[in-house]
């Protein structure tokens, strides 16, 4: 969410408030990946950046196999990855999610089809649901060669898939510092379910997540 658009948020209609949860944006049948991840045994480590990172850390801390998801910020400078800074979209950083996962459950090849599937678009340049700016970009920042292979991998496939219309933007990007967002940001959608972006935006990505992938949902929320 853009700053504006954050602090107008509280003034949306009271009929916001009162309306279910409906589907915001489209979701998709991101293909099961020709490349399975083989991480080996132990928590692994990933960035997402996928739009406003409500959604993203909403979606993941309802996956099973998800230890963590903590918001943040990733592509920029220590002195500029604050959110005032960030949202003016002037930094090189993104909105960004660290999730610590288990492979032995989820792998990460799957991680990116529930990615793809429910939380990001990956035709949209700068942009994802409402948001617009090189900030709300989408983005796989692999941490190890096994995931930066996978990633690469299921990219090209996406593109053969025929499942998107326009052309696939969403693009590897080469981890650099990740920096924890404010701790009011952290498991935002948990702590506020009733906040009008949540239920228009990301309310209908986390129950796509349970409709579309009911082995991976997770009814409770891994806090962060």
């Amino acid at each position: 969410m853009k700053a504006p658009a954050f602090l107008a948020a509280a003034a949306l209609a009271v009929s916001a408030l009162n309306a279910p949860a409906v589907a915001a944006e489209s979701v998709f049948d991101a293909p099961a990946a020709e490349r399975e991840a083989k991480e080996g045994a132990g928590l692994k480590t990933a960035i997402f950046a996928g739009g406003c990172f409500w959604g993203v850390e909403a979606v993941f801390s309802h996956m099973k196999g998800v230890k963590s998801a903590i918001s943040g910020y990733h592509g920029g400078d220590a002195d500029t990855a604050r959110y005032d800074i960030v949202s003016r979209g002037q930094t090189d950083h993104a909105e960004a999610v660290k999730i610590v996962y288990d492979p032995s459950v989820v792998r990460y090849d799957q991680l990116l089809r529930v990615f793809f599937s429910v939380v990001a678009d990956p035709t949209l340049k700068d942009r994802q649901g409402p948001d617009r700016g090189p900030q709300y970009r989408a983005a796989l920042v692999p941490l190890s060669k096994e995931q930066r292979a996978v990633a690469q991998s299921y990219l090209q496939q996406m593109k053969k898939s025929g499942v998107w219309s326009k052309p696939i933007v969403t693009g590897i990007e080469s981890a650099r510092t990740f920096y924890p967002a404010e701790k009011y940001h952290q498991d935002f959608a948990e702590k506020n379910p009733n906040h009008p972006y949540i239920r228009r935006w990301d309310a209908p990505k986390v129950e796509a997540l349970r409709e579309m992938f009911p082995s991976f949902y997770s009814g409770s929320f891994q806090k962060g």
